[in-house]
């Protein structure tokens, strides 16, 4: 599941947006193992919002997901990698005190050793992107 740097929490307090960085694989493909992400702390969210959140069992631990839909109790939450497991299929709903922030932009920093021209522009065109909401984010919660 990515898991988020505590540093990224650090400063929320004082302005609404504040970095984070992934790690895992459970948003692939939205989501890659050390892309780049501004979160918006506080943000009123709604199903299909990629989102930050405490881990219910770990509090100390910090991961990103989308949500797919309210529940009694919160909110249910997948990642967009249905083999990575590690949401709510495996810890039910997170209560939404949990729910820290909505993530609003994504940076996918270059590929070591990319050098070839062709790469460079792929990668300008790529690297930075909004992250908006899925529009049928419980497609796979409905599939079940």
């Amino acid at each position: 599941m990515p898991e988020l740097s505590q540093e990224s929490e650090r400063g929320k307090a004082l302005l609404p947006f504040g970095a984070a960085e992934v790690t895992g694989p459970s948003m692939v493909p939205t989501l890659l193992h050390g892309d780049r992400l501004l979160v918006q702390w506080g943000a009123r969210v709604r199903p299909g919002d990629v989102v930050v959140l405490r881990h219910p069992f770990q509090q100390d631990l910090l991961v990103v997901k989308r949500i797919a839909e309210r529940r009694e109790g919160g909110w249910w939450v997948l990642g967009d990698n249905t083999f990575a497991g590690g949401d709510s299929t495996d810890y039910g709903t997170v209560p939404e005190e949990l729910v820290l922030g909505k993530v609003r932009f994504r940076f996918r920093p270059p590929a070591a050793g990319q050098r070839s021209p062709f790469g460079v522009v792929r990668w300008v065109l790529v690297a930075a992107r909004p992250v908006l909401a899925a529009r049928s984010a419980s497609r796979r919660l409905r599939a079940r």
